[in-house]
């Protein structure tokens, strides 16, 4: 019997309609896991992460956990409390006793100990307390105000210290996990946790100069933490816990820190001669801005530029005097002002652009020595030149 034709025509609508879900079954499929391979070839690689930072960073918040504790382990007995006491007197000049407290971190097997200067700042007596409660009196080897740190030794066997290793402050980044160790409040070898929060942060220095390089970072730090470490998750010291900004005087989530760069150049230099050497100019300067420009205009003197610093005393027999750098000719009253007119306007140092007296302190105290040459860019009579000028100490 044959097939009825109406029949016959929905058994091969029904097979068209089955082999055209197929291919397009087979085309979105082909579609998808393509198009997921090609999302996982040109996905970004973890590998600059690794690269950049100083420690493998731990999978799991298990493994983050140890290796934590394992940091603490490793560099707590290495840590110190450091006691300064003092003697002043009042207006009656009657004796008045002062103690203060700070942290501090073993350097070498030799009894050396980093701590920030304003931790000993002043102090008659300096005790340090050990790891395993030990007293020790402590004597000052040398002092930077300017970079905040200071040495101080302790006698002990090199049996019994464990010195903390010195990382590399240039491969820290922004968002890379730290610890820090220290006495806040007096309560010792307390750890706190927390991230790298920015670098080359400027803060001013107990002597009123600029320290630069700073770390910043959002780790809980108190009074009292000042001069203990700030350390990676290998137990490596990539800077020195030195202050905080806060309203309250207690941590708020901002803190800085001295890098490592500037311990390892400033430290070896305390311990061998008890100071720092900090390269000069021998200048001193007003910074142009386009307000002050004004004034200058006011009294007859247009500026070249409006940004740089304008020589206002060259220091006599100084680094830039000797090299041929003008200073002041004359002074000129402007309203409450007198202005020194006629000197050279520095706008550059080793190419370096330079607009601020902050740039100049920090570039000079970071990238350069006494002793060393620099190309000094500067302009005058409205032409640029540079001079080599040989940089001499501060004093």
């Amino acid at each position: 019997m044959s097939p009825q034709p109406g029949r016959g025509r929905w058994i091969v609508l029904f097979v068209e309609v089955v082999l055209l879900a197929v291919i397009a079954g087979a085309f979105l499929w082909t579609a998808f896991v393509g198009n997921r391979s090609a999302a996982v070839a040109v996905m970004p690689s973890p590998t600059p992460f690794t690269l950049v930072a100083p420690t493998v960073i731990p999978l799991t918040a298990t493994d983050l956990e140890t290796q934590i504790a394992a940091v603490y382990r490793e560099a707590g007995p290495s840590v110190v409390n450091i006691t300064s006491r003092s003697i002043s007197y009042d207006f009656f000049f009657n004796p008045v006793p002062r103690q203060g407290s700070g942290s501090g971190f073993f350097y070498d097997t030799l009894g050396h100990i980093i701590t920030n200067y304003h931790v000993i700042a002043d102090a008659d007596e300096l005790q340090v307390t050990l790891a395993d409660g030990r007293t020790l009196p402590a004597q000052i080897v040398g002092s930077d105000p300017s970079n905040d740190l200071a040495v101080i030794k302790v006698d002990l066997p090199a049996s019994e210290i464990r010195p903390l290793p010195i990382g590399d402050s240039t491969q820290v980044y922004v968002g890379q996990f730290v610890l820090a160790l220290g006495n806040p409040f007096g309560l010792e070898r307390t750890l706190t946790f927390g991230i790298v929060s920015a670098l080359g942060r400027v803060i001013e220095s107990p002597n009123q100069r600029f320290i630069g390089e700073v770390i910043q970072s959002d780790v809980a730090i108190n009074p009292g933490n000042s001069g203990g470490p700030l350390l990676d998750l290998s137990g490596r010291v990539i800077g020195v816990n030195s202050a905080i900004l806060s309203p309250s005087g207690a941590n708020a989530g901002i803190g800085f820190a001295i890098s490592a760069r500037t311990v390892q150049r400033v430290v070896p230099v305390l311990i061998r001669e008890g100071r720092y050497p900090h390269p000069s100019l021998g200048v001193r300067v007003i910074e142009l801005t386009p307000q002050r420009a004004a004034l200058f205009e006011r009294a007859g003197m247009r500026l070249p530029v409006t940004q740089g610093l304008l020589i206002a005393e060259l220091i006599n027999g100084g680094p830039a005097a000797q090299a041929g750098l003008r200073g002041p000719d004359r002074l000129v009253r402007v309203g409450n002002w007198n202005l020194p007119v006629g000197g050279d306007v520095i706008v550059a140092i080793n190419g370096r652009s330079i607009t601020t007296s902050q740039e100049l302190l920090v570039y000079l105290e970071t990238e350069t020595q006494v002793g060393e040459t620099v190309q000094v860019t500067f302009i005058r009579d409205g032409r640029e030149q540079t001079l080599p000028v040989t940089l001499a100490e501060l004093r």
